[in-house]
């Protein structure tokens, strides 16, 4: 068994970490309290296990860059510091941290650089908001604290408790490594390409461990985290639709560093179009102002969806061709010529042969080696086009 990091700043919130320290001892597991504060670092020193200034000496520039007086400048520095004391410790079996968005800010960075898999529960004031810039592309489950984390009342006690416990159960209980050595795909999905992806995953049958990613921004960024880690042996990027979010100004954007991951590694890759001809946005009234007019398709009441005209196309086209050529290992790139989502086919909704077309002539024009780039004569979600996919992955396979 592992220990469980309670993590925290004991100078304001003591009372609060303690209650979480004492319920996960007494479920059996042991408890590592440290202490990440930045204002009184002192008055937290005696009750903990490791005090704010032995992880302040963890910052690569020492204490002094972390207890600058600033606290802006100070919390920056110190979730730097925290980082680098996790990963000297080899008996994390998971982390607790609590906070306001200062202590989640703090907390986090460090969370995100554990393997995923290491439990990491974050109870915090701001997690019923937008959790992007906390979670990231890791395993992070941020639980809201309902009150705020300002002494104990029937209801923080709740809270905690169940944070706690959650904690206790992961670390006391861990969930065995699969037992398997077959190699690793990630592949990018998305509803509207869903049929491709089932039938790529059951032509490869129980050859490999199909990881499948929901192309959501945070679902590309994810398979990259794994790509960079080495827990992923080849890629399926079918669904490259967080590209156009990207450019074009969506809610579910890839970073810009997305394929980076691939390139740095060097890991066979097989890359395609697919739900290209959209941009995402929540309910139809959070449509942008600018994108008044626009060709648009109300997938449920939480997700509109914009098409993608022919130079938003191009602009993608050009964004792909530049990062392709970059990348090191053997690739390929298909383009379903009959179409690349499920609204993008005849008589749907988002058909536009001639959007389709510029970025197609892009991506082909743009690469440094043209037969990289493969035209496919089928829809995406065609039977044909997964029968292309499974080719193209063995041949960057050998």
């Amino acid at each position: 068994m592992g220990t469980a990091y309670v993590i925290g700043t004991y100078d304001t919130k003591h009372d609060e970490l303690q209650f979480v320290a004492d319920l996960v001892t007494a479920a059996g597991v042991p408890v590592c309290r440290v202490d990440v504060s930045t204002h009184d670092p002192q008055r937290a020193a005696a009750r903990v296990d490791v005090p704010a200034s032995e992880v302040a000496a963890h910052h690569p520039d020492g204490a002094a860059a972390v207890f600058t007086g600033d606290r802006g400048s100070a919390v920056v520095a110190m979730a730097e510091a925290l980082r680098a004391l996790l990963a000297t410790r080899e008996d994390v079996g998971g982390v607790l941290g609590l906070g306001g968005s200062g202590g989640t800010a703090l907390v986090t960075p460090a969370m995100r650089a554990l393997p995923v898999g290491v439990p990491k529960v974050m109870v915090s004031t701001v997690a019923s908001g937008d959790t992007t810039p906390y979670v990231g592309a890791s395993d992070i489950a941020m639980l809201y604290a309902v009150t705020d984390i300002a002494g104990l009342n029937r209801i923080s006690r709740r809270v905690l408790g169940n944070a706690a416990h959650m904690l206790a159960g992961a670390v006391a209980a861990p969930v065995a490594p699969a037992d398997t050595d077959l190699p690793a795909v990630g592949v990018t999905m998305f509803g509207v390409t869903t049929p491709c992806v089932d039938a790529v995953r059951e032509r490869l049958g129980d050859r490999v461990d199909a990881l499948v990613f929901h192309a959501t921004g945070s679902g590309g960024a994810s398979m990259e985290k794994l790509v960079g880690s080495g827990l992923i042996d080849s890629v399926l990027d079918l669904t490259t639709t967080e590209v156009a979010d990207l450019l074009v100004g969506g809610i579910m954007a890839a970073g810009e560093d997305r394929l980076d991951a691939v390139a740095r590694t060097g890991v066979p890759y097989v890359g395609s179009c697919g739900a290209l001809d959209m941009v995402n946005f929540g309910g139809i009234a959070t449509l942008p102002e600018r994108f008044a007019g626009r060709l648009v398709y109300e997938h449920n009441p939480n997700v509109t969806l914009m098409r993608t005209t022919v130079e938003e196309n191009r602009a993608i086209g050009q964004w792909l061709a530049r990062k392709l050529n970059a990348l090191t290992g053997p690739w390929l790139f298909l383009l379903p010529m009959g179409g690349v989502s499920a609204l993008d086919a005849p008589a749907q909704a988002f058909h536009d042969p001639e959007a389709d077309a510029a970025l197609f002539a892009v991506i082909g024009s743009g690469v440094s080696d043209a037969d990289r780039v493969r035209l496919v004569p089928h829809h995406v979600n065609d039977p044909e086009f997964a029968d292309a996919v499974l080719a193209a992955w063995r041949e960057v396979q050998a």
